[in-house]
């Protein structure tokens, strides 16, 4: 097995929360569905020679024409997704080449995550991490609720919000999803990292970037149009 990295993007659900109609990953900003974005920045990244998406089973043809001018610099392959994130994931995991060492795992909901951050996860996997998620500081004041009466104010400080890409060692990627499988423990699992944090794998946090949140409502793609717009002024496609 080389080093080469994969990139898996999960992008099959439907994303209700942003509204209904259309799978949220096909969904426009500037133009251009959120998948699109998402798919450029990974391929562009200078270590990324593999790009996976698992799409909605019906539409794996479609995607397919859709990126088919929108991943120079990488390879690109689709599959079908599954019901739920997991199993798109495992997906695209079971169609990755023997080759490849290091995968990345990429919310298409991120589809403003820059290039330099994938380029750090990786490199702080190839410096011998099993796991990295990259994660911001919390700003807002957190308060754990029974009911509706406030029962603790947490302590912000040592909390991040975690972001994608997230990087992973493929053997551990791999085994974390097998024993996740085996005793369904995955039911509640919303990220890869939490996944390989049960498995009994250290996981590393990197430094995340602002323009790499999740549009998951509406007002998120009025956001992601305001960024876009301000890279576009800047010459950033």
């Amino acid at each position: 097995m080389s080093d080469r990295v994969a990139a898996i993007v999960p992008a099959a659900g439907r994303g209700e929360r942003l509204g209904p109609g259309t799978p949220k990953a096909l969904r426009l900003l500037g133009g251009v569905p959120l998948l699109v974005h998402a798919v450029r920045n990974l391929a562009a990244a200078r270590q990324v020679d593999l790009v996976v998406v698992a799409a909605p089973p019906d539409q794996v043809t479609e995607v397919r024409a859709l990126l088919r001018d929108h991943h120079a610099g990488a390879a690109l392959h689709v599959v079908a997704g599954g019901p739920t994130r997991i199993e798109s994931v495992r997906a695209a995991l079971a169609a990755l080449p023997d080759e490849v060492a290091i995968v990345l795992v990429h919310d298409a909901a991120r589809p403003l995550a820059p290039v330099e951050l994938v380029d750090a996860v990786v490199a702080r996997v190839r410096a011998g991490a099993d796991a990295v998620v990259p994660g911001v500081q919390v700003t807002d004041t957190v308060k754990r609720v029974e009911g509706e009466v406030v029962v603790e104010t947490v302590d912000r400080r040592p909390l991040r919000a975690i972001q994608t890409p997230q990087g992973f060692r493929r053997t551990v990627l791999e085994q974390a999803h097998l024993a996740a499988l085996a005793t369904g423990g995955d039911a509640d699992v919303t990220d890869d990292g939490a996944l390989v944090e049960r498995a009994g794998h250290p996981v590393v946090v990197v430094p995340g970037a602002e323009e790499a949140f999740k549009v998951t409502r509406p007002l998120d793609l009025v956001l992601a149009e305001a960024v876009l717009q301000r890279r576009r002024a800047g010459g950033v496609r």
